[in-house]
This record gives C-alpha cells, sequence and structure tokens, in this order.
C-alpha cells in the first residue's frame, strides 16, 4: 500500500511539473501573438492589398492572376483589373498606378506636325515606245528578191537597205519620169514659155507620184539621169532601231500595205505598272519613278509618270501607269520584270508637294521637259501647263504646312471609326482618355489626322487595345462599344456556345462540282484577312468570281463583288461573313472534302452581334479581328471528312433486309 502511494506521488509530482511548463510555453507563444507592436496594422494590410495588382483578360474576365501575361484561354493580353477605380475618371478615360502602367507597356508618343513620304510599291514590265515603233510596209505590189535584212533582232541606222523589190508597176512610173525628164530638157531652149511650162509640171508630178510611193529624193534624182528603169527598188530604214518581227521572205509576191518588217527605237522605253485603285491618291503625272530589275542588282533606274489609264481594270482591281525612261544604253529589255517604288510627299490639305515640280511647267504628253516658265514642249510644241493644274501645291510657300501626324499604332479601327487614348495632362496617375479622330490617307508608318487631335497631345501607341479592353470591362465607352454597355461575360466554355444573333443566312445551292473551286478561293480569301491583308483578300475573292462564273452561279458570285469592292477591312470582313455562312452551310450538307472542317464563333465580331466562320485548322485564327485578337473564338462543332462513295456491300444488303 505504501509502494502504490509513493507511485501515485510521483505521478502527480511529474503532470504539475508538466502542466508548469505548458503554462510557460502558452505564456511565452501568447505574448508574442498579442505583441501588436510586431504586426501590422489593418491599414498597412488594406494598403498592401491594393498595391497588389490583379490581371485579368477582356474576353474571359474569370482569368485572374498576380502578373502579367497571356490569356490560357484566348491567348489575348492581359490587362490590370483594379486600375482603373477612380472615381473622378470620366466615362471614356482610364487611370492606373504608375506600377500598373509599367507593367501593361503603355507607351506614348506627341502628335506632330511634319511631312512624312509616303512609298508606294508597284510592279511591272518594260514595253517598247509605241510611238518610237515604225512598220516598213510595201507601197506598191511587187516580188521580194532580196532581203538585207533577214533575222529579227538586226540592229539598223536610219538609211539602212532594207529589201529590194521587182514590181512592173514601178517600172512603167520611172519610165514616165525619164520622159518627162528627156522632155523638159529638149525645150530648155523654146522660145514657147507655155510648153516649157507644162512640161516642168508634167516632170512635178512623175516625180511626186514616185515619192508618194516611198521613193527617196537620191533615188528619184539617181532615175532621172539614167536612160532606162531599174528593174528592182531598194527599201530604206526610215529610223535608228531593232528589227523585232520580220514578216516577210525572200521571193513572197507582196501587195500594197503588206508589212515587210516592225522596227522599233530602243533609245527610249515604257515601263508599265499595275497600280491598286487605293493607292491612285499617291500617284500623279510627272512624279518621278524609281525602279530596279533582277539582271542589274543595285542599279536604279529613273523616270517619270507620263500617263495614267482612265480606265480600271475589272478582274484586277488596278490601273496601269506607264512611265518614260530613256535608255540610252540600251540595258532595258522589252518585257523585263520591274519593281518600282514611288515616294509622295503631302501637305496638310492632302495635295502632293515635290519640290522638283513646285512653280514649274510641264509638257503635258512629255513629263520631262521642265521648265521655269511657260513656253512649248521641246518634243512635239504643245504649250506647257503650270504643275498645280496636274495636282501639285501651288507654290513652294505651301511646305511650311506640314499635316498633323501619329504613329499608325496608335489608332484602335473598326468600320469608319477610329478611336485614340490620349494621355490626359496634371493628372496624379496616368489618366487616358478615348477620343474619335477623323484620319486622312496613311503615309507608310503614320496616319494624317484631319480632326480630333491637337499638336503635342501625346497618344497611346502600344497598349491602346489594352486600356479599351479594360474600359469595356467597365461597361464604359471603347473602340468595340461606342456607347458603352454591359460587361462582357466572356466565351462560355464547358457549355453551350453563345449563338449567333438571328441574321439572313444565303439560301443558294452549290452543286458539288463548284464546291472545291469555291472552298479553294474561300480559303485564300480567308488567309489574307487573318494577316490584315485587305488587297490580298480583294485579289483572291477573284478566284471566288470565276468560279462562280463558270457554273453561273449569280448569287454566289456577288457574294465575292463585296469583298472585291471593299473600301477597308471592315467592309471586306462583312462582306466575308457571308462567304463564311455559305461554306458552312456548303460543307455541313456535303461534308468536308479530305480533313475535318472546323465551325469557329466569336462572339465579339462586329459590335458583339457574334459571327461564324470556317476553317481547316484546330487553332483558332480569327478573320474577323485579324493580328489584334487572332486567338478570339471557340469551335462550335467540327465537320468530319465525308466517306468514299462505294457499292453496297451483300452485308448492307442483307441488313437491310433484316430490318425491314
Amino acid at each position: 500500500m505504501n509502494g502504490l502511494s509513493k507511485l501515485l506521488q510521483y505521478k502527480f509530482t511529474y503532470l504539475v511539473i508538466g502542466m508548469i511548463i505548458g503554462i510557460i510555453f502558452i505564456s511565452l507563444f501568447s505574448g508574442g501573438a498579442n505583441d501588436h507592436s510586431s504586426m501590422p496594422s489593418d491599414a498597412s494590410v488594406e494598403e498592401q492589398s491594393s498595391a497588389t495588382t490583379i490581371w485579368t483578360c477582356s474576353m474571359h474576365p474569370q482569368i485572374r492572376q498576380p502578373e502579367p501575361g497571356d490569356c490560357p484561354l484566348c491567348g489575348m493580353d492581359l490587362i490590370p483589373a483594379n486600375s482603373s477605380d477612380d472615381d473622378d475618371s470620366g466615362p471614356r478615360t482610364l487611370s492606373m498606378s504608375e506600377a500598373a502602367k509599367g507593367l501593361a507597356d503603355i507607351q506614348t508618343v506627341p502628335a506632330q506636325r511634319r511631312f512624312v513620304e509616303h512609298q508606294l510599291g508597284m510592279v511591272g514590265k518594260v514595253e517598247y515606245d509605241e510611238t518610237r515603233l515604225k512598220y516598213i510596209t510595201a507601197w506598191f505590189p511587187g516580188r521580194l528578191d532580196r532581203l538585207f535584212v533577214d533575222y529579227t533582232g538586226t540592229a539598223v541606222q536610219t538609211g539602212d537597205h532594207l529589201a529590194e523589190i521587182y514590181s512592173p508597176s514601178i517600172i512603167t512610173d520611172q519610165e514616165s519620169l525619164i520622159q518627162a525628164k528627156k522632155a523638159v530638157s529638149s525645150l530648155s531652149e523654146s522660145s514657147v514659155p507655155n510648153v516649157l511650162s507644162n512640161r516642168t509640171e508634167t516632170l512635178e508630178r512623175a516625180r511626186e507620184r514616185l515619192r508618194l510611193l516611198g521613193l527617196t529624193n537620191q533615188q528619184i534624182q539617181e532615175i532621172e539621169n539614167q536612160e532606162a528603169p531599174s528593174e528592182h527598188i531598194t527599201f530604206y530604214s526610215p529610223i535608228n532601231g531593232i528589227v523585232i518581227h520580220k514578216n516577210a521572205l525572200k521571193g513572197d509576191y507582196v501587195q500594197t500595205g503588206t508589212r515587210i518588217y516592225t522596227i522599233a527605237d530602243l533609245s527610249v522605253v515604257w515601263v508599265k505598272m499595275d497600280a491598286y485603285e487605293s493607292d491612285l491618291q499617291w500617284i500623279h503625272y510627272g512624279q518621278e519613278v524609281e525602279f530596279t530589275t533582277i539582271s542589274y542588282p543595285g542599279e536604279v533606274f529613273k523616270g517619270r509618270v507620263s500617263f495614267i489609264d482612265p480606265f480600271l481594270n475589272e478582274q484586277t482591281r488596278t490601273v496601269k501607269v506607264r512611265v518614260n525612261v530613256d535608255n540610252s544604253n540600251g540595258k532595258l529589255k522589252p518585257e523585263m520584270f520591274v519593281r518600282a517604288s514611288v515616294n509622295s510627299k503631302v501637305n496638310a490639305d492632302g495635295h502632293v508637294y515635290d519640290t522638283q515640280l513646285a512653280g514649274k511647267w510641264i509638257s503635258p504628253m512629255h513629263p520631262e521637259i521642265i521648265k521655269d516658265q511657260p513656253g512649248t514642249c521641246d518634243v512635239c510644241g504643245m504649250p506647257l501647263v503650270k504643275a498645280e493644274e496636274l495636282g501639285y501645291v501651288d507654290s513652294p510657300a505651301e511646305e511650311g504646312n506640314p499635316p498633323l501626324v501619329i504613329p499608325a499604332s496608335a489608332p484602335l479601327i473598326t468600320g469608319k471609326r477610329a478611336v485614340v487614348y490620349v494621355k490626359v495632362p496634371d493628372r496624379e496617375k496616368p489618366t487616358f482618355e478615348g477620343r474619335e479622330i477623323i484620319l486622312g490617307p496613311r503615309l507608310k508608318d503614320h496616319y494624317i489626322v484631319h480632326s480630333g487631335l491637337e499638336e503635342g497631345e501625346e497618344v497611346v501607341v502600344k497598349g491602346n487595345f489594352k486600356i479599351d479592353s479594360a474600359l469595356q470591362i467597365q461597361a464604359k465607352p471603347s473602340m468595340m462599344s461606342p456607347d458603352g454597355g454591359a460587361t462582357m461575360a466572356g466565351h462560355a466554355h464547358g457549355g453551350d456556345t453563345p449563338s449567333m444573333p438571328e441574321k439572313a443566312k444565303p439560301s443558294m445551292a452549290v452543286p458539288n462540282e463548284a464546291a472545291a473551286a469555291l472552298s479553294k478561293a474561300y480559303q485564300a480569301v480567308y488567309e489574307a484577312l487573318v494577316i490584315d491583308d485587305l488587297k490580298a483578300a480583294q485579289a483572291k475573292s477573284n478566284e471566288w468570281v470565276n468560279a462562280a462564273k463558270q457554273y453561273n452561279l449569280k448569287e454566289v458570285e456577288m457574294l465575292g463583288h463585296g469583298v472585291m469592292h471593299a473600301t477597308d477591312l471592315a467592309e471586306a470582313r462583312q462582306a466575308f461573313q457571308k462567304m463564311a455562312d455559305l461554306m458552312i452551310q456548303t460543307v455541313e450538307q456535303k461534308g468536308a472534302a479530305n480533313e475535318t472542317a472546323y465551325v469557329i464563333h466569336c462572339p465579339m465580331a462586329f459590335n458583339n452581334q457574334g459571327a461564324d466562320w470556317l476553317q481547316w485548322q484546330q487553332e483558332t485564327r480569327n478573320p474577323y479581328f485579324g493580328q489584334s485578337m487572332l486567338k478570339c473564338g471557340e469551335i462550335k462543332r467540327a465537320i468530319p471528312p465525308r466517306q468514299p462513295d462505294r457499292q453496297p456491300s451483300q452485308n448492307d444488303v442483307d441488313h437491310s433486309a433484316h430490318q425491314h
């Protein structure tokens, strides 16, 4: 009993000691936890939280990340989610901290008044100067007994003999000349003046007849001094040049007007180039053009615009521009391909300014003739005209009136609207205001601004789409929503895809034999819109038009004309939507040809109305936004390749019978 009591006493003692030690530890940790001086205050926690920027996607607001980057769903740049919580900001403004601005990589430049040259590129080829072509024809019937120039490409000089012809009719005319000459000589001492005068007139008429038949004065003089007519008459070259065509052979009998040779003077050649209709504003008569050929790398040839075709090629949507080029060294050969460029500089009114032509007088037929004073053309004798009549500026003084320009990356363009984001001065936080402006033409990497901006105002050139996306999330007016509206809910993932608004679907049917050609043309237009290439889309739509014409599909053909005649990318994309709807309808009915086709939907297309398109890659490539939102869109459905046609097997027949 005593042993048990001692054991219980020992256990109680150890328990008390353990409790005391535990109390000491608890008090120590409790004291540390209650030491308010070592913990941040509620205010500092809120301050630290507010300083942390959360990044989201304008298309998918459910995406929230602590660092900038790309949206994991659509690939768009993330934007600061809490960068615009400024109660003082207006309906079109966005404020953010300096740190958020730096993370968003927003850059601005001031709008400037300065001249910017626009370089227009064209392609073409060298051709003969039509005004320097000569045809050597038979002026009387006969037989070609000798050809001195017997192959194409021979260089000839003025007065070189070309061919000999035998003609009975010319022998008679020679005889008349010889007899008239003898008659005048026999009456030289006659005392009857009327008789001598008549004989002299007869001699002149005989000379003129031979002159009209193409004989030179020297040939006529030689015939007069002969006792008998010559059996052969020689043809001579009227110009220096190259024989480009030989149309007859030795021994041929020719009639009056039969062409024997064609001679081209290549000391001056024409270069004909193709200019798109949208580029005609940059081309004027008399402009200097520089071009190169692959035959002479590094060598630059120059000429002046001498003619602009008054008609547009309906198929290619281009206009021929002709340049006169000096070719005295003979380097340029007809049919050579060239790459040309025209540099245009415009003033604030949009008039082309050229320091070489301002205040000058130019020949309306030969632009290489330029003078300081009025006068006549040294080549054709026509009166010179003022440069102003050809579309140039009035005087060199207008050089002091440069246009207001901004970088091409500054405006966000949709349809007929252009929006820029302007930095608001004198604000504690970086603040940017959305503003609609009226743009003029694009000059290389800049746009001319007609109204809406002032010189010196800073416009956003990088990060403007991020600002616009942030405004969209807040339902403020933006590029896509000029009047503002509800915040965007983004794409639906893992559920029903947003349906396209009700609209008219193309009702025309495409026959099987036309589907392949239209599909090929559709893909070419689609690829051009993906890379924002309006000219390529217009050119490729011609393939759609030709395919539709081949199968007499009038309504289908009109869809291609919609893209072909579009004045900007926005119009082209609206027209392309109808092509896409028709292709979706066709492929769904007939099946994809060789590989799976995908119907993709973008809910933001056409001011958030949404639109579909057809593509053959699984990776989204948006034709309605192009490079600005290339990955915007989701696959609605896949259309598998159609099965090859086959005859029913016996198993198919048995199975069918069993079912019945």
